[in-house]
């Protein structure tokens, strides 16, 4: 007759949250920390992702608000290919336009506009209040998908920083119980050696 081993269940890990005689007040301390830190670094990393992306969504429609376009005209002919070495490179070149506003006034300023533009061209350029060439503003799809992202890069940021400041916490909560654990070692070990013969 064979005997049938005696099936073991796995035991949930969760013995600082159940009574024993091993768990410590510490050990129910940290448990609340590491419990805190994940559900703060979850919820508050999502919601200042959100509002990273409201904030950014904002600000794309306060400058729409502040520019407006305006027709211009070009006052002398464009380059043929832009300058080399500026960096950011969309193709365009530097030019002088022309225009005037709603009050009557004639403006000039210095405007990207397509290279090989003509004398006397008609371009769309953006301008402020205070009447200056500005670069045209962030709307529509791009501006959604640059505030979308904004929170996506946010988000995991804010987590991290939440989930650094418990993982602090929770070492100096372990390195102070490795002291008070090495303080009770300095007392019950000699009592220990006594009981084991000399041995321990």
């Amino acid at each position: 007759m064979t005997r049938t081993p005696p099936t073991t269940v796995a035991q949930v890990r969760l013995w600082r949250w159940r009574r024993n005689p091993l768990r410590r007040h510490s050990d129910v301390v940290e448990a609340w920390i590491v419990l805190l830190t994940w559900v703060l670094a979850v919820l508050g990393g999502a919601a200042a992702g959100l509002v990273a992306a409201q904030t950014a969504g904002a600000a794309f429609s306060a400058r729409q608000a502040q520019v407006h376009a305006v027709s211009a005209v070009l006052t002398d002919g464009a380059a043929r290919t832009p300058a080399s070495g500026t960096g950011y490179d969309d193709g365009r070149v530097w030019a002088t336009v022309r225009w005037t506003d709603v009050h009557g006034t004639v403006h000039t300023d210095r405007a990207k506009v397509p290279p090989s533009a003509p004398t006397g061209s008609q371009v769309t350029v953006w301008t402020n209040r205070a009447g200056h060439v500005v670069s045209a503003p962030v709307t529509g799809a791009a501006a959604d998908l640059q505030a979308a992202l904004t929170g996506v890069l946010v988000a995991p940021t804010a987590g991290t920083v939440v989930w650094g400041a418990g993982w602090v916490v929770r070492n100096r909560l372990i390195k102070r119980r490795m002291a008070e654990w090495d303080e009770e070692w300095k007392q019950i070990g000699p009592r220990w050696g006594n009981l084991s013969g000399g041995r321990g």
